[in-house]
């Protein structure tokens, strides 16, 4: 039974790491590994790079994508961008957001309790999401800890694809397709960054890498806006299990500390 066991186990994890090379070799582009302040057990996300990815969508990205899951109120949470209330309505007026009522059957100016618009475009993927949907990234394959010191890989794919136009372009039926090593081949989106497409506010240099940056963080937030929360909660945890267990052994020596003393004292029959 137990060399059963073992054989099963060694094979699955030989199909475990096989199946992660194969992903390495060629299920996917290019995808760089960037370091994220938000990756990793203790990190956490940066306010002002996030205040900077949320400029970076509203500018350039919000023309066609849209984040039809992220309410305009919690721009303004702990852990997020970090606007005050004051700060929400004010982005909400000069970027003039609208939504449909229903129940008015007609447009009307979005409030902090509305959503982000949905995508303008069809082919246009709403992107509150994104980040989690492009999860899976790079190695070493096969280990359980890699997400937790490398992050699961959907910034540095969104951020890469940025990043990685080849400048090569085809068309077909009558479209115009755009080469990028991320992808994996060429795609309808053409690179929709540039250096200087925005002005930071607080002076750092918009270099198309800056950006993808920026905008690859703010859109991880919005897939998982409590993730400093669950960081902690989890820290939280195993310092209350790791103490639990010490505990427990403890009071397994005491008890049985008796028993074995006793025990060492009669002769084994």
């Amino acid at each position: 039974m137990l060399r059963k066991l073992i054989i099963g186990s060694a094979t699955a994890a030989t199909l475990a790491l096989s199946s992660g090379a194969a992903l390495a070799a060629g299920g996917a582009g290019y995808v760089e590994n960037y370091a994220f302040a938000h990756e990793g057990p203790f990190g956490r996300f940066d306010q002002t790079q996030l205040q900077r990815g949320l400029q970076v969508y509203t500018q350039v990205c919000a023309a066609c994508h849209g984040l039809r899951y992220v309410p305009l109120r919690t721009l303004s949470d702990e852990g997020g961008p970090g606007l005050s209330e004051d700060e929400v309505r004010a982005y909400i007026e000069q970027n003039y957001i609208e939504v449909y009522d229903a129940d008015l059957q007609d447009w009307r100016a979005a409030t902090p309790n509305d959503h982000f618009p949905q995508s303008s475009m069809e082919n246009a993927p709403d992107l509150s999401l994104m980040t989690k949907a492009r999860a899976g990234f790079s190695g070493p394959y096969g280990l359980a800890l890699n997400p937790l010191f490398k992050g699961m890989g959907g910034s540095e794919y969104v951020a890469s694809l940025l990043t990685h136009y080849t400048g090569s372009e085809k068309e077909e039926f009558g479209a115009i397709l755009y080469g990028n090593e991320t992808y994996g081949g060429y795609f309808a989106m053409s690179a929709p960054l540039w250096d200087g497409a925005v002005e930071y506010g607080d002076g750092t240099e918009a270099t198309v890498e800056q950006m993808a940056l920026d905008v690859a963080s703010f859109l991880t937030w919005t897939a998982e806006p409590k993730l400093m929360a669950r960081k902690q909660m989890g820290f939280t945890a195993v310092l209350m299990l790791s103490l639990l267990a010490v505990l427990l052994y403890l009071s397994n020596k005491r008890l049985w500390a008796p028993v074995k003393a006793r025990a060492k004292g009669y002769p084994a029959e």
